[in-house]
């Protein structure tokens, strides 16, 4: 997975060809942070500037820097895909919704 941990926050990284740098960009925020390099060590040093500024801005604010996450989503799936899920699950003594929380849990790594 192309992610980067500063200071406990999760950074996406992905290299933009136009301009032949990394781009970081922390996710989980209730906002926008992002930062550029051409190298891990720069990406590291200007995503802790980006995540500084921006936890600043939130404190200056009186904003919470990290999103709320519900536990609950809306998925959209086109009908042979989510019958062959509700098979799956079926098959796997569980319900679609266990199912999909498991398929999710072992595709983002989480343990």
């Amino acid at each position: 997975m192309n992610t980067m941990t500063i200071n406990g926050y999760q950074a996406v990284i992905a290299f933009d060809p136009e301009i032949q740098m990394f781009r970081g960009e922390f996710v989980g925020l209730n906002g926008g942070a992002d930062f550029y390099a051409t190298d891990v060590d720069g990406l590291s040093r200007e995503g802790e500037i980006s995540l500084r500024l921006f936890l600043e801005a939130c404190e200056k604010r009186g904003v919470e820097p990290r999103k709320h996450f519900s536990g609950k989503f809306s998925l959209r799936l086109d009908p042979a895909t989510h019958e062959a899920a509700a098979i799956a699950a079926a098959a796997h003594g569980q319900s679609l919704n266990q199912w999909a929380t498991e398929a999710i849990r072992q595709a983002a790594l989480v343990g």
